[in-house]
């Protein structure tokens, strides 16, 4: 499956589920880890692991077996590496902690 298809499935799984603030970051070049994160918020412990179990259940029926999955026990930011794409599903709380747009955003310019 191309990473086009696998991104596709991911926010087709996620919208499925009503997660927000759906964001696709490219991190091509700045990791060799994978090629795009995608996080999505959930509203409750209980909705981020329905949400990642929607994504984990929709990948293996397109034949993608994912890589790993973390952080299922606590549910407040649930990894699914799926290769190319990994997925994070964290609460709201847990995304304005850990803030990974501006970990792994597009680095600002620096205006000097």
């Amino acid at each position: 499956m191309q990473t086009e298809q696998i991104k596709s499935l991911v926010v087709d799984a996620l919208d499925d589920m009503k997660a927000q603030n759906i964001t696709e970051l490219d991190v091509r070049g700045r990791t060799s880890v994978t090629d795009w994160m995608i996080i999505a918020t959930g509203t409750s412990n209980r909705h981020v692991a329905a949400v990642a179990g929607n994504v984990e259940e929709k990948s293996k029926h397109a034949g993608l077996r994912p890589n790993g999955t973390e952080g299922r026990a606590a549910s407040d930011w649930v990894l699914i590496d799926l290769g190319d794409v990994v997925v994070h599903v964290m609460t709201d709380q847990s995304r304005h902690f850990y803030d990974l747009e501006r970990l792994w955003g597009e680095p600002e310019e620096d205006n000097e």
